[in-house]
């Protein structure tokens, strides 16, 4: 598939950084329609400024936020009222998870930051039995599908976020200032990968350049 011309790519950057908004919060009212309407305790794991955490907050016991970035931690804990029944931790994602087992977990643009298997494999222990895990991931485009796809996202990239800014120039949410890394496996890799660790997990491309998993814990 022939890619955007460079010019047009630049405008829609440019269009973009003017009206900027948050990708992986798109999806934070989906995960909701994942889990169950109540539960005991979630761990939310590259929690950033805490937005699915405070979400997550309204319909469990007790929800843990860990993110390796002490900046975007303290940001989290400010915009976090008091009585939230929230707690966040500076914590590695694969050496300093909170012990204990959780009913659910959720992963929002972090894994690819990972070694994707062995991140897998620690979030599976760290759930409890019926428990659920949640997954928003980003994937490098291989196929002629996954191309197609994002060109398809990039006009509507475009148009939510005038919409979302009311046509106004923005700056960043705060949950866009955490740090960044372009994905390094295709989705075709990360099923295979996520299958052999998690049999029966549910894998699907979305669209503005992301990928769902949802398994659930027998």
């Amino acid at each position: 598939m022939t890619p955007l011309p460079h010019r047009v790519l630049r405008a829609l950057e440019q269009f973009n950084a003017t009206h900027p908004w948050d990708h992986n919060a798109h999806y934070h009212r989906w995960i909701l329609r994942q889990l169950p309407k109540r539960f005991g305790s979630a761990l939310d794991i590259g929690a950033g400024s805490g937005d699915l955490v405070r979400l997550l907050a309204s319909r469990a016991n007790q929800v843990q936020g860990i993110d390796s970035d002490p900046v975007i931690i303290s940001r989290a804990q400010g915009l976090t009222p008091p009585a939230t029944p929230a707690t966040f931790t500076v914590a590695d994602a694969l050496t300093g998870i909170p012990a204990g087992s959780y009913d659910v977990i959720t992963c929002v643009a972090t894994i690819h930051h990972l070694p994707f298997t062995e991140a897998l494999t620690v979030f599976r222990q760290h759930l409890a039995p019926g428990g659920t895990l949640v997954v928003v991931g980003l994937f490098r485009a291989q196929t002629a599908g996954d191309h197609l796809l994002g060109a398809a996202a990039s006009p509507l990239n475009a148009a939510t976020g005038r919409l979302k800014n009311r046509g106004r120039s923005s700056p960043r949410p705060v949950s866009m200032t955490a740090l960044t890394r372009p994905a390094d496996m295709s989705f075709s890799d990360i099923v295979s990968e996520a299958h052999d660790t998690l049999p029966g997990a549910r894998l699907r491309r979305r669209l503005f350049w992301r990928c769902t998993l949802v398994w659930h814990h027998d």
